[in-house]
């Protein structure tokens, strides 16, 4: 077996990562991601970790039809990167990703092309990949992103692959904050003429068709003026005892109202992200179609909530549907 590293990445695991920490939200609008360096560091820190050269950055992520957009052919051509893409199903979600990780993972292995696989995700269906390439002879690392209060020290990673693993180690927080760059900012005149032009189309489609859709500067001049949202300041869940003040509820009642109230404050704010940027006609269709929400926002959701209160939380229904009730309430809030 070649003594050299590969590294395997789930795009969407670190970009969510990588993301909330720059900008608080995992919706990919958000913030920049700057993948030269990124890829150049993940391998410098392999390398200084091991002492070892690497053979390969295998990139995976979706697209639809599973075809390359920019971005991708911009990541392909990062010297020593091979991107592989699946699929994203009609639902947004992701098809065929961790199935083609785990086949170049178990592949790498059979043909003895390293020695050390270099693993960034955090997804339990691949511990049976990763045991099929340790038993092959290779040594399996998760390359993870530091969390303290985390029983496992890493964020979003099932307990099963990292009891799956050799070890983990850390992706260094300066590489992330130097790849992760926060673009949006909360735009108070861009969010109120969004929400105000809005709110004036979806009006006038009852009205006879001699209205226009689109509001004059006198009608805007009406509008109450809306002020700024504070952006809601995500806290720790907290189990409220009987010994000081408390909202009245004790035990696992405190902890899961707690738990609500994060779930909140989470939907309010991707609320508040995705209207900083958004297009007229963006607003237009969202209100039309509710109470669904895109795909594009529901998965930001739950990755934001799952970044706070963790995975398995985000599988109640409780939690989710008070996500988006709280993403709805923002917007009809300033609206």
């Amino acid at each position: 077996m070649m003594n050299q590293t590969a590294i395997f990445i789930d795009a969407g695991f670190l970009l969510s990562l990588g993301g909330h920490r720059a900008a608080g939200t995992t919706l990919r609008s958000a913030f920049t991601t700057h993948y030269e360096a990124l890829v150049r560091g993940i391998v410098q820190t392999v390398k200084k970790n091991t002492g070892l050269n690497n053979l390969r950055v295998y990139w995976y992520d979706a697209s639809k039809d599973g075809l390359f957009t920019e971005q991708h052919k911009r990541i392909g051509l990062i010297p020593g990167v091979k991107v592989r893409l699946g699929r994203i199903s009609y639902n947004g979600e992701q098809k065929g990703v961790d199935l083609r990780l785990a086949l170049d993972l178990v592949g790498v292995a059979r043909n003895g092309s390293a020695s050390i696989a270099y693993l960034v995700s955090g997804d339990d269906d691949l511990a049976e990949a990763v045991e099929e390439a340790q038993d092959l002879g290779m040594k399996v690392v998760l390359l993870g992103v530091a969390k303290s209060d985390s029983r496992l020290g890493v964020a979003s990673v099932a307990e099963h692959l990292a009891l799956t693993a050799d070890y983990i180690e850390i992706v260094p927080n300066q590489l992330l904050d130097s790849a992760f760059t926060k673009v949006l900012e909360w735009d108070k005149n861009h969010s109120e003429k969004t929400s105000l032009i809005a709110s004036a189309s979806s009006e006038t489609e009852a009205k006879p068709a001699a209205k226009t859709s689109i509001p004059t500067p006198a009608v805007m001049a009406q509008k109450p003026v809306i002020k700024p949202a504070v952006e809601p300041e995500v806290e720790p869940v907290v189990i409220y005892s009987s010994g000081g003040e408390s909202s009245g509820y004790q035990g696992s009642a405190a902890y899961e109202q707690q738990e609500l109230k994060v779930a909140e404050e989470i939907g309010a704010k991707v609320a508040e992200s995705w209207l900083a940027f958004t297009t007229q006609s963006d607003v237009v269709e969202l209100i039309a179609d509710k109470p669904q929400l895109p795909p594009e926002i529901d998965r930001t959701l739950l990755k934001d909530c799952a970044q706070v209160l963790g995975e398995w939380k985000t599988d109640q229904q409780i939690i989710r549907r008070t996500l988006r009730g709280a993403f709805w309430e923002y917007l009809d809030r300033i609206m």
